[in-house]
């Protein structure tokens, strides 16, 4: 029987390449976000929503996602907010990212609880335990997002749930961290051009690889794969 996935953000970077690659694999594909993703393929599900009207998810996705079950569900859609000193950044613009970053996953988790999900992994950041310098917005929501999954894990007892930093995945929005910050002021810039740089299909494999290995981990835990 064909199994069921679903990914968050998947018109482009880690979104795309997780779609495709278990599209390659045979699965059935459900994907959501905002732009129409470039594929073509009978067996993907398109979800035109935009996640950041939060207050519409459940209105509009819920009637969407009552399939039977889901063998993997990526929460995977995100933003990085501007790269600022805390003291530059306003409260609207730290709600903004936190808001999608972490309520728009706390309304998905909401409606996977009345599904039946093998595996949900909340895509993470290593930004969620280093404080980097200007990562403020970023850096607060995905600490928000390792312990959503710790909560969940705690309702959702037959699903497994992991909160995932995949890495530095060359994407317009490391790109911007790369080139266009002066890293004078902000040294993730520098650390970021001399450390390891993965192509979004490189990390979906990881991930799929991270799959495989899912019992090793206890429920709402933060898993690096840079360290396992």
């Amino acid at each position: 029987m064909q199994k069921n996935i679903l990914i968050t953000g998947c018109s482009s970077g880690l979104g795309l390449a997780l779609a495709n690659y278990y599209l390659q694999k045979g699965f059935k594909v459900f994907g959501i976000s905002r732009k129409n993703p470039n594929i073509e393929n009978k067996d993907f599900i398109h979800i035109c929503f935009d996640l950041s009207q939060v207050e519409k998810i459940k209105e509009n996705l819920n009637p969407l996602l009552q399939i039977n079950s889901f063998e993997t569900i990526f929460l995977n859609a995100g933003m990085l907010g501007k790269i600022k000193l805390l003291e530059e950044l306003s409260i609207k613009e730290l709600n903004e990212v936190y808001s999608l970053n972490v309520y728009a996953n706390k309304e998905l988790l909401d409606i996977c609880k009345n599904l039946e999900v093998k595996n949900i992994i909340i895509i993470s950041s290593g930004a969620s335990k280093n404080g980097y310098k200007g990562w403020g917005s970023y850096s607060l929501s995905k600490a928000g997002v390792n312990m959503l999954a710790n909560l969940y894990s705690n309702e959702m007892l037959n699903t497994k749930i992991l909160a995932v930093a995949p890495g530095v995945i060359k994407t317009p929005m490391t790109d911007y961290i790369r080139f266009e910050l002066d890293a004078n002021i902000f040294p993730s810039a520098k650390k970021l051009n001399t450390g390891t740089i993965q192509t979004p299909n490189e990390t979906a494999v990881k991930l799929d690889n991270l799959i495989t290995r899912v019992n090793e981990f206890e429920s709402g835990s933060y898993v690096d794969i840079r360290q396992i």
